[in-house]
């Protein structure tokens, strides 16, 4: 809700415990023994670079490919010119890791913060306290981000539910627990929970658009947690980390958002004006 550094000072802190669980993972004993980690100090300096993306990205106009790019030209030059023997394995997990902790969750930053259009329709703005912004407080941004947020958390829950209740089909050999049932119980409450905050929120302002907007924080949700069972499954672990107690760590909890932010910002800002929302 509060948007600007708070918002990004959050997720900051969240890029920097998830990509440290990332690189741990990439060390652990699964995945190290078929490829050659990268250097300790390359991994602690990609978690600090990791974690001020957001930051960059809030500060300077969203230009976020010139800091993925000098990010990953500065890690490879260390790589390169590191002693033993450089291996492509270490490259090519270290540039992964840096787009998918680092570049990816940013686009967080510009769905909150960089979609700063009022959103004049919505009618809670009107009785939205002076001292917390007011109605120039509701943005597109705000609006899309709360929409996503709560679309990704009913994809889950109806997901589990859907599961627990139907499910006999496996959806995927990554997760054995995931069945088809239950993924078609998550999009249903994914595209109702999108409908519903849409004609609360006045946003998206088409039935159709709110549909398509809920189906797209599904798919993102959906492959993002398969993705990290995916990572999880090669590094033979259970949790990405111990962060959370009876959870696991910081990835185990934000891996559906890490995709869904750059799909809902390019759903926002490519798809919706081609339909002239």
């Amino acid at each position: 809700m509060a948007g600007g550094w708070v918002f990004t000072a959050a997720l900051a802190a969240a890029v920097f415990a998830g990509s440290r669980e990332y690189f741990e993972l990439v060390r652990s004993r699964g995945i190290a023994a078929g490829m050659t980690p990268p250097p300790r100090f390359v991994s602690r300096a990609c978690s600090v670079i990791c974690a001020l993306m957001p930051v960059l990205t809030l500060y300077r106009c969203g230009h976020m490919g010139i800091s993925m790019t000098s990010s990953a030209f500065i890690v490879a030059m260390a790589l390169i010119l590191q002693r033993g023997n450089p291996r492509f394995a270490q490259l090519s997990s270290t540039i992964f890791g840096l787009f998918y902790c680092g570049y990816l969750p940013c686009f967080w930053v510009k769905l909150r913060c960089g979609l700063a259009a009022p959103a004049l329709n919505t009618k809670v703005g009107y009785t939205w306290p002076i001292l917390l912004g007011g109605h120039a407080h509701w943005t597109v941004g705000l609006v899309a981000t709360l929409i996503s947020i709560s679309s990704i958390i009913a994809a889950d829950t109806c997901a589990f539910l859907g599961g627990k209740a139907f499910g006999r089909t496996p959806l995927t050999s990554l997760s054995p627990k995931k069945t088809l049932e239950g993924a078609a119980v998550g999009l249903g409450g994914c595209i109702i929970t999108a409908i519903m905050l849409s004609k609360i929120l006045s946003w998206p302002t088409s039935l159709l658009s709110a549909s398509a907007f809920g189906v797209l924080n599904f798919v993102g949700s959906l492959f993002g947690d398969l993705i990290e069972s995916m990572i999880k499954r090669d590094a033979g672990v259970k949790d990405s980390g111990s962060l959370i107690p009876g959870h696991g760590g910081i990835l185990d909890r934000v891996d559906s958002y890490i995709f869904t932010g750059a799909l809902a910002y390019s759903f926002v800002k490519t798809a919706l004006p081609l339909f002239g929302v």
